[in-house]
């Protein structure tokens, strides 16, 4: 399977592993699409892409900028989304219902997501998507065995309208907990600060999925503390709470949990190093990686022949 994969060429998270892990899998060309590309796919296309030596065209770009293109998009053979934000169509945000108004002008494209009941959800709407999680940078993360003297800690950002009830809960707990907030730059700080952290605090309130940061914190050795996003998600990734994870849905739950934690710190380290060994064995960017070329691998749905959607658009309004 030939496939051209279209990635972001400016982003916060460093997914280096990750592409990696998809061309290992398959016969995988990477490209790298700065703003100016990303905003006029048609130009790009057509100056630097034959459609016709790929089996698939796997994109993984800015939403933002693919529901601008979709008279383009529409006329791309072969087409996958990888989506690790789609979770944002079913919460309170600028892009409620924003991807089920994208896929619907494409229903023949298959949609790879980061969440489990986010793909269920896109199913029952008709769309052809498939879950596949997200994962962590095996080769950059890892537990070094170093002495934990962050007890509890976050890292990451509070700042986007996406993240206020991330922002909120953090905020309360810190007023009955001492818990340390901060931000690091990608790499080399980010895996010493996760490994200075006993009691990982995830806090992605109102998001329905997991985020990377979980499956960072766990393949660093943290205790993994995780809101709670219903039993479902949680058993499609194998976290068991209080055996690899400590699951909670309140403030008042984490404390309690934290508390029984903090007195049987054997049980502590055990979650630990169960959490450790499953992100270990099960979400590495490279076995991730395969995952989305098992996904992208059967049948597409067929598309419509050219000009549909203008004939549809014209005859109905739509």
């Amino acid at each position: 399977m030939k496939v051209l994969f279209l990635v972001q060429g400016e982003q916060r998270a460093i997914l280096d592993r990750l592409y990696e892990g998809v061309q290992r899998n398959c016969d995988c060309e990477v490209r790298w699409l700065g703003r100016d590309d990303q905003a006029n796919l048609r130009r790009y296309f057509r100056d630097h892409v034959d459609v016709a030596r790929y089996d698939r065209i796997l994109f993984f770009l800015r939403f933002k900028q693919e529901i601008r293109q979709v008279s383009f998009l529409r006329s791309v053979p072969n087409s996958v989304i990888l989506e690790h934000d789609a979770y944002q169509n079913y919460i309170a945000c600028k892009y409620t219902g924003k991807f089920s108004a994208h896929y619907r002008k494409l229903p023949w494209v298959r949609v790879i997501s980061s969440g489990y009941v986010v793909s269920q959800r896109l199913r029952q709407e008709g769309f052809d998507a498939v879950f596949v999680p997200k994962g962590y940078d095996q080769a950059l993360l890892s537990d070094q065995g170093r002495t934990r003297d962050i007890e509890l800690g976050f890292v990451g950002s509070t700042k986007s309208v996406a993240y206020s009830g991330r922002k909120a809960l953090l905020d309360e707990l810190a007023k009955v907990e001492n818990l340390v907030v901060t931000r690091t730059k990608s790499g080399e700080e980010y895996l010493n600060t996760l490994n200075r952290i006993r009691f990982f605090v995830s806090a992605d309130v109102g998001m329905g999925e997991y985020m990377i940061k979980n499956f960072e914190a766990m393949a660093c050795g943290c205790v993994l503390l995780a809101y709670d996003h219903g039993e479902e998600e949680s058993r499609a990734l194998g976290f068991v709470d209080m055996e690899n994870i400590v699951l909670y849905r309140s403030v008042d739950d984490l404390c309690g949990k934290l508390a029984q934690l903090r007195a049987d710190p054997i049980w502590a380290e055990r979650i630990a190093a169960n959490g450790k060994a499953l992100a270990v064995s099960r979400y590495g960017f490279d076995q991730i990686g395969a995952e989305i070329v098992r996904a992208m691998r059967p049948p597409l749905r067929p598309a419509p022949t050219p000009g549909w959607f203008c004939r549809l658009r014209n005859r109905f309004g739509v």
